[in-house]
Order: structure tokens, then sequence, then C-alpha cells
């Protein structure tokens, strides 16, 4: 599997990046997954479901399927952060694992940047950045790439030579 990374900071717009990205990707007979790392907590559940029961009870795992999808939720109870690599040994076999988050992760990564929001740039200090995708005219000494145009991010992340990255 080859493994990108998408990294900004909140509201940079990486969601949206990542949600083009998608369709373009499997346009081009590829499969695609996504890990996203959440700096707070979440929940797919809501209290009172029977899962949310199972996992309030003490479950370790609660699977949940249906006929459309499953899904798997796991407690860590005070175990750490499963690493990256741990994470993406459970995903199933893909083409492309699109990561977002991860900015310290030793995997190659565009880094959506918009100057407006007013935070400094990424690629000057995470030598994991390659490109920069961007709604600005910027100086940078990395490639940039129009955010707004998820065919030329996919070209350049299908095109990515994996041999050329430096972790």
């Amino acid at each position: 599997m080859k493994v990108f990374g998408i990294a900004g900071y909140s509201g940079s717009g990486k969601t949206t990046l990542i949600e083009k990205l998608i369709p373009q990707i499997k346009s081009r007979g590829l499969t695609v997954s996504v890990i996203k790392h959440a700096h707070h907590g979440f929940d797919l559940d809501r209290p009172g479901k029977d899962s949310w029961r199972h996992r309030e009870a003490g479950a370790e795992e609660v699977l949940m399927l249906s006929s459309g999808r499953w899904v798997l939720m796991h407690e860590l109870r005070g175990a750490p952060e499963p690493t990256l690599e741990q994470q993406l040994a459970i995903l199933s076999p893909c083409d492309l694992v699109l990561i977002e988050g991860f900015k310290a992760a030793p995997v190659p990564k565009v880094e959506v940047y918009r100057p407006a929001n007013g935070k400094s740039p990424l690629w000057t200090d995470n030598p994991h950045v390659v490109a920069v995708a961007t709604d600005a005219a910027i100086e940078a000494p990395l490639p940039t790439l129009d955010v707004n145009d998820p065919v030329a991010v996919t070209d350049f992340i299908l095109d990515y030579k994996m041999e050329d990255f430096q972790a």
C-alpha cells in the first residue's frame, strides 16, 4: 500500500481536499482508504444505543454490522494510542491510504496551506512535506499545487516516487 499524508492546520481544508481526491483516485480504478487522526475525543456511538451500552459495560471491542457497512470500535481503556504502523496493519489491502493529520509521521505529505489563516507553513520545519497545496501565490522550495485542482493534486500523489522520499 502506498501511504501519503495530507497535513495542515485546523481549518486549512484538509478534509475538503481529501473528499475531492477520493473520487479522482477511484476514477482511475484504484482503491483508497483514509486514516484520520483526531487530537480530541470522538464517538461514533450515541448514549443509550446497544453498542454504546456494550462499551459502557466494559467490552474491549464492539463490532457492528449491517448489509451496508460494518465498524469495529476498540476501547483503549488507558492503553497507548496505536501507532500509524499498527493502524495501517489493521486496514484491508488497498492501493493508496491517505492519512489526515499525523504531521510528524515519516511519510510524504502534501501540506494544505492558506496564508489567509495567519499560520506559519509546516514545510519550513517538517521534512516530510514534499509539496504544498494552496489557494495563493506563494514562494516555496517545494512543488506548489492549486488546492482547488484535485486532478493536479491526485496526479502529484500518484506520480510521487516513494523511493525519492527521505524519512
